[in-house]
């Protein structure tokens, strides 16, 4: 979980799409790798520099390590799109929201949605999956959810509101649990026994446990019937409705991106490790712990219930808007269909496949 929590100290900004399109332009012609027409290169130029904060530095993790991709690919290159990325951004939903980047990526939907009580400036126009990225992870003696009571339980900045609806589920008397509020993120910290058990993501600390042998039980919300979803990618509402057809480019480069990661594995996590490095971020984001977070983060985009990867549905995002009002304190939150967009991501697709323009 520390690759996806501790945050980058310098802001990395990687200016994509100076290639002089205009210069070609007004000599009639595109550069080769423009995959687009004149008048489209023109639009997404036009639209001026986008700014993509990343929430969790280097992760190897979709919403992340795609729009990195995108620009060490070329894809943003190749739609006339010029992206800058911020990869230190703990702030990243205050920037969106107020118009001075254009895109953040948050881990689940319930993320946006106790977001948006306090920010209206923000839509969702992708969902990389219909898995929950949280866990409950336990010492041995931990056997069921239930143990809990009496022991401590740790936690990273809030106790999301799926994991209260694990505790709920399995009947734990919540005020029998001591709450410990986590600023170490060393897994071990739960085999060693100074914590009981630990809400983090299913994707990091747990595997972190699984390859140094350790001991220890994991609790997911499927295990109690719960659905949730895994990463959104969120951009500011006024860009969305003055650029649309820019947002959608910036989305199909991205997934572009995400197509090659789920297919090209081992390159894709060397190439976002090495990103890492360059950046003076290689301890925090290490290879093997990168490979151990993709290789569950990717099954989670693979078998989403809802489409292609990034395609989101409002009946997707039900069950967590239903947790956010009865574990997050979230009263009267503004309707889904005001918090996000269903359309934008699916009309990328046709028959499953991301439309990908081919050079004329």
């Amino acid at each position: 979980m520390n690759a996806r929590l501790l945050l980058s100290s310098a802001t990395l900004a990687l200016t994509i799409g100076g290639f002089g399109a205009t210069a070609a332009q007004a000599a009639g012609e595109l550069p080769d790798h423009v995959l687009i027409s004149a008048d489209e290169c023109a639009r997404n130029q036009a639209a001026g520099t986008i700014t993509y904060i990343s929430g969790y530095g280097y992760s190897a993790s979709a919403g992340q390590v795609d729009v990195f991709l995108a620009k060490e690919l070329g894809y943003f290159d190749a739609l006339c799109l010029t992206v800058d990325i911020n990869a230190a951004g703990g702030n990243g939903q205050l920037l969106v929201s107020s118009g001075q980047a254009q895109f953040t990526a948050l881990g689940s939907a319930s993320d946006v949605m106790l977001a948006a009580a306090n920010s209206r400036n923000l839509t969702a126009v992708a969902t990389y999956g219909s898995t929950s990225p949280f866990s409950i992870f336990t010492n041995e003696a931990v056997k069921s959810l239930k143990d809990l009571e009496g022991k401590r339980l740790g936690y990273f900045i809030n106790i999301t509101p799926i994991a209260a609806a694990m505790l709920d589920a399995a009947g734990v008397d919540i005020s029998k649990v001591e709450l410990i509020k986590m600023t170490n993120y060393d897994p071990t910290v739960v085999t060693r026994g100074q914590v009981d058990a630990i809400v983090g993501y299913a994707s990091n600390q747990p595997q972190t446990l699984k390859a140094m042998g350790l001991p220890f039980n994991q609790f997911l919300p499927a295990d109690l019937g719960l659905q949730g979803t895994y990463n959104v990618m969120e951009v500011n509402s006024k860009f969305l409705a003055e650029h649309r057809e820019v947002v959608a480019d910036f989305m199909r480069a991205s997934l572009k991106a995400l197509e090659f990661c789920l297919t090209e594995e081992d390159k894709c996590v060397d190439m976002i490790s090495q990103l890492a490095a360059d950046n003076n971020q290689g301890s925090a984001f290490p290879r093997d712990q990168q490979a151990r977070t993709w290789g569950v983060e990717s099954e989670w985009v693979r078998t989403s219930q809802y489409g292609a990867p990034g395609v989101q549905t409002i009946a997707e995002w039900e069950s967590e808007y239903q947790m956010v009002q009865s574990f997050g304190g979230l009263k009267n939150p503004p309707p889904l269909a005001d918090m996000m967009d269903p359309d934008l991501v699916a009309a990328l697709y046709a028959d499953g496949k991301l439309i990908w323009p081919e050079k004329k």
